[in-house]
């Protein structure tokens, strides 16, 4: 299944506990992939080091180098015409729409309000966690995927 996070979500899977890092942990184990543009990429990047000079015992690069490598990485695309209230958000409807995501994971007010725009679903990570990480273990899956998965487990 492939999704795309908000900033809110990545920063926070990253410094803190809760259903961000669930996501985060569901990425690394291969249940979902991660979809960024170069314009999501710089916006993890500046508010990640401006955190990070709060938390010094905590090494940004690696998992910036681990996204850059394991994420699918879209052209940054801007909508026809803006749809959120803060445009800069558009970005994350645009990645998705590109990349062909269904989901967009975030707790921004203003995104959460934007879901059903192009049929895309705009969720919290609560929600995301509760609805499809821990539903089944293949609930994140699709298709051939969860076709193998189960294949093997029988």
């Amino acid at each position: 299944m492939k999704v795309v996070l908000d900033t809110n979500v990545y920063i926070s899977g990253i410094f803190f506990t809760g259903p961000p890092y669930q996501v985060l942990e569901a990425w690394r184990d291969a249940r979902i992939q991660i979809v960024v543009s170069p314009d999501i990429l710089g916006e993890y990047q500046r508010v990640g080091e401006a955190l990070a000079s709060q938390f010094p015992n905590i090494d940004l690069q690696p998992i910036f180098e681990l996204l850059t490598l394991n994420a699918e990485v879209v052209p940054s695309e801007r909508l026809a015409e803006p749809v959120c209230v803060d445009p800069d958000d558009d970005k994350f409807l645009a990645c998705a729409l590109t990349s062909g995501a269904k989901y967009i994971i975030s707790g921004d007010k203003h995104l959460l309000k934007a879901s059903g725009y192009k049929g895309l679903k705009v969720i919290s990570p609560r929600r995301f966690v509760d609805d499809y990480l821990y539903k089944s273990p293949d609930s994140c899956l699709e298709g051939d995927e969860a076709a193998a998965r189960r294949a093997q487990a029988g």
